[in-house]
């Protein structure tokens, strides 16, 4: 990335990258993490946040030195809301989960090669694992979402994913081995929904179940996590069930369906 010359559609290409960078958390991201995460040079970096301030796009915070999200990607949201009602008919879904199983709830979409968590409702459970929040982003194959979402795409498609499994799981490639992760598919397919034991965080457990478009793609991805004792063998099955009625459910709210393999 920080080869490239800096001009033309290589220009979008940063810029887009460092506003998924500043957009992983609401605190946003110093200089030098985007730095780093980026590969670009310092003054590269520095020249496209000050535009991108100037533009109302981004933000930087004077008490923690962090940049943030700008009020312009607030309107433009708005805007996009619209044509992406997913708020309204996924968060009653997540409300129901997050109330029967007291785990906290989440709602993901598939971006590309990746998957980026949309929307969070807390279950009761006093204790929590903050793995997952709204803007984080794992790879395909990569935590509950992200497995249950690979398991059911094409073949074709998950052989290109682990034939370079190493550069697109990134910092997640150790505790993500492709036999691993073969195996995880496998047990997803079969069950119907998928369970990553702790290997993002240990201790932090999730499981997920693939929401369908109208091609029978699957497109995005309903999620539970907590800790590792609330998800004893003994009741996986019980959420797992709880995770695919509530899938089905905005499947047919949205006319999809799971496309036969």
């Amino acid at each position: 990335m920080a080869a490239m010359p800096v001009q033309g559609a290589q220009v979008v290409t940063r810029i887009a990258g460092l506003m998924r960078l500043v957009g992983r958390s609401a605190e946003g991201m110093p200089l030098v993490g985007l730095v780093r995460e980026s590969g670009l040079t310092r003054p590269t970096v520095h020249r496209l946040l000050t535009s991108l301030a100037a533009e109302g796009l981004l933000d930087h915070e004077p008490v923690t030195g962090n940049w943030v999200l700008g009020p312009e990607i607030l309107l433009m949201g708005s805007v996009a809301s619209a044509r992406f009602p997913m708020e309204d008919i996924a968060r009653p879904s997540l409300r129901r989960l997050a109330q029967a199983t007291g785990e906290s709830a989440f709602f993901s979409i598939r971006r590309g090669a990746g998957t980026v968590c949309l929307l969070r409702e807390e279950g009761s459970f006093p204790v929590r694992s903050f793995v997952l929040h709204e803007g984080v982003r794992f790879p395909l194959g990569v935590a509950s979402a992200g497995t249950a979402i690979m398991a059911f795409l094409p073949e074709s498609e998950q052989e290109e994913l682990l034939g370079r499994w190493s550069g697109h799981a990134g910092e997640f490639a150790g505790n993500h081995r492709p036999g691993l992760v073969r195996e995880n598919l496998a047990r997803t397919r079969l069950a119907g929904y998928s369970v990553n034991p702790g290997l993002v965080l240990e201790g932090s457990w999730g499981m997920g179940a693939a929401v369908f478009d109208r091609s029978g793609k699957p497109a995005w991805a309903l999620s539970l996590t907590g800790i590792e004792p609330r998800f004893k063998p003994e009741r996986q099955e019980e959420l797992g069930g709880l995770l695919m009625a509530e899938a089905h459910r905005i499947t047919q709210q949205l006319g999809g369906g799971r496309r036969a393999r």
